[in-house]
């Protein structure tokens, strides 16, 4: 029987609706969840993701700011700008789209940005936060897979999640969150002797190493649930994941297509990610400024 496929357009969909429904309530406050994206140089991949976050938060009625620079700026102008960034109290969410132009560090603006104001989630005080269960800014793509997971009412409980890479993006912070719904985790990566084996034995297999068709049939449990985070292009140019769709769609109980599966989560998750700093700076203005 072919496994059931995890639409993430569709939970998407029903999750941005859920923050437009809470975007309009803030506004009520006179607050408009800001975000601000910052974008250097001319990556098209990095375009056309910008452009799509900028359409989405411009659908949900948030304001919305792109800052694009050259590819020559200076690793000090990008920091002033983050700077005045985290002072704009108009501003409540802070990303710069990756990669970068090799004379800046990712590493200094990542912690440049102010931790209430890090909506993609990867500042060192989030990431420590979400290692020890504390309230935090998720990163977007393992936060949008757990999500899904809840979405197709899968109890994490005591289930083996293998995860295929180690990324800070994704591999490591998937791993740790689904830790903290009390699942047992492997990470595989490549330096893995006998990856088979491993993901053989996986309720739950993550696939997130970037390489298009590493995961096929001979790799899955019957039944497993297949999350494919890759985004590869194929012989022919054509988008696909990390898992080899066709083969394993017939072994698996739950997947995940390329396009159309996660890739949607991260964005919505973004957004909420904004919405939730809103509400958070909110909280703390006095009433006569709500």
């Amino acid at each position: 029987m072919a496994a059931t496929i995890i639409d993430g357009k569709e939970i998407a969909k029903k999750k941005r609706l859920e923050i437009a429904d809470q975007v309009q309530e803030l506004k009520k406050q006179g607050i408009i969840p800001g975000l601000a994206v910052i974008l250097v140089g001319e990556n098209q991949a990095s375009r056309t993701y910008v452009n799509s976050k900028q359409k989405t938060a411009g659908e949900l009625g948030m304001h919305n700011v792109l800052i694009e620079f050259p590819v020559s700026i200076t690793e000090q102008e990008l920091l002033a700008k983050i700077d005045e960034l985290n002072h704009d109290e108009a501003i409540h969410g802070i990303l710069v789209q990756l990669p970068l132009p090799t004379q800046i560090s990712e590493k200094k603006l990542i912690e440049a940005i102010s931790p209430e104001k890090d909506v993609d989630g990867f500042h060192p005080l989030n990431i420590g936060r979400m290692m020890t269960g504390q309230d935090a800014f998720l990163p977007c793509t393992p936060y949008g897979v757990m999500v899904m997971m809840e979405e197709i009412g899968i109890d994490l409980s005591g289930k083996h999640v293998v995860i295929v890479g180690r990324s800070n993006i994704v591999g490591k912070p998937a791993g740790q969150l689904f830790l903290n719904e009390n699942a047992t985790v492997t990470y595989c990566h490549s330096r893995t002797k006998d990856l088979k084996e491993q993901t053989k034995q996986a309720d739950i297999l993550v696939a997130a190493v970037g390489k298009a068709g590493l995961i096929t049939a001979d790799h899955i449990k019957p039944g497993a649930v297949v999350i494919d985070v890759g985004m590869n292009r194929d012989e022919q140019g054509k988008l696909c994941g990390d898992v080899a769709f066709e083969e394993v769609k017939d072994k698996a109980g739950y997947i995940t297509p390329v396009p159309g599966g996660v890739g949607p989560m991260t964005i919505a998750m973004l957004m909420y990610n904004t919405l939730k700093s809103a509400k958070n700076h909110s909280s703390k203005l006095p009433d006569s400024n709500r």
